[in-house]
């Protein structure tokens, strides 16, 4: 567990999915070995016949459809360390090739940006104009097995996830008049400021946008150039050592970090951002959680480990960071129940 909070936290390295791996809490397989491999000849069956699916050209959307719920039910009712080490046995099957015919699939498994969840895997998921070219580009079948992914329940939730965000945005603008100030932490592209009326409108002083990946850094540099937005290069141990002077704000949201971050990280970074709050300033973290039924084929074919959460989870970050005497604190869950809120008000 300590090495992977060291990774996180050194500035330098990106978040991958071994280092997600390796901060899970995991017992020898020798205690469910004969749980894995009656679980590893059940998946080599699901595996070939979805093969023969393939094989057949039955409808590709229909094929996926399928394998993801096998998937789910297979990870449902292992043991994590059994699951853990069913993982590479889906990986190296040769069906994965099929499925990498999605763009949404392939970005995420061989991670061109060197580590999970990139702004640009955001935009498969938003369905942004800027991939619209390199979906159109894929083949028949990577066409027609994006319009599943790009639709199952947590990419719903992520794009809801930003539309939520915006909201926040232009509701606080609206409260605190055109002194307003923002920080998005792990901002990637910033995609909910395309959509702030009050960003538009000019009522906002600064939305800082802080993110560990000089790409999307650049990126937001060039799309928001004239508006209030400020794209700053910085990682989670930025904020943790005030390695950047940002000042006070009067909302702060990290919407897609907390899914990597082990608890006692977690914990400090909400403090931290507690300290960067101005008095009734509002911050928000989001977190995928537990149940999600895409989370079987995530891990699998798209090589996306996330660290899911429950409501208990999120309250016990919030309680281990705040006195909650002096804030208002709520944790509830986006509308298809795939991503939890935690809301900390801090009070005047």
């Amino acid at each position: 567990m300590e090495s992977a909070v060291a990774t996180i936290l050194d500035g330098k390295s990106l978040i991958t999915a071994e280092m997600i791996a390796a901060s899970l809490p995991r017992r020898k397989l020798g205690l469910h070995s004969e749980a894995f491999e009656t679980a590893r000849v059940e998946l080599a069956l699901i595996l070939h016949a979805t093969h023969q699916q393939v094989e057949q050209r039955k409808d590709p959307a229909e094929i996926i459809r399928r394998l993801m719920s096998y998937l789910d039910a297979t990870r449902s009712k292992v043991h994590p360390d059994v699951w853990q080490a069913l993982i590479p046995v889906v990986q190296n099957h040769p069906i994965l090739e099929y499925f990498l015919e999605d763009p949404l699939t392939r970005w995420s498994h061989d991670k061109p940006r060197g580590y999970s969840g990139d702004a640009q895997l955001l935009d498969y998921i938003y369905c942004d104009p800027h991939v619209a070219e390199s979906v159109a580009s894929a083949s028949e079948i990577g066409k027609a097995l994006y319009s599943h992914t790009k639709d199952v329940p947590s990419c719903i939730a992520a794009r809801e996830r930003r539309d939520l965000l915006t909201r926040y945005v232009d509701e606080i603008a609206a409260k605190n008049g055109p002194q307003a100030e923002v920080l998005a932490i792990a901002a990637g592209h910033l995609r909910e400021a395309n959509r702030s009326a009050a960003l538009q409108e000019g009522r906002l002083k600064r939305w800082v946008a802080l993110d560990q990946d000089p790409q999307s850094v650049g990126l937001i540099t060039r799309d928001f150039q004239g508006t209030a937005v400020e794209a700053i290069d910085g990682s989670v141990r930025t904020v943790l050592t005030r390695g950047h002077k940002l000042g006070k704000f009067d909302f702060i949201y990290a919407s897609g970090l907390y899914d990597y971050l082990a608890h006692n990280v977690a914990v400090k970074l909400t403090k931290t951002c507690l300290q960067m709050l101005k008095p009734n300033g509002t911050f928000l973290f989001a977190n995928y959680a537990e149940g999600n039924p895409d989370a079987g084929y995530r891990e699998t074919f798209m090589n996306w480990l996330l660290l899911l959460r429950s409501e208990a989870d999120m309250w016990d970050i919030i309680n281990a960071s705040v006195d909650r005497n002096t804030v208002e604190a709520q944790v509830f869950f986006g509308e298809n129940r795939n991503v939890l809120y935690g809301v900390i008000e801090k009070r005047g």
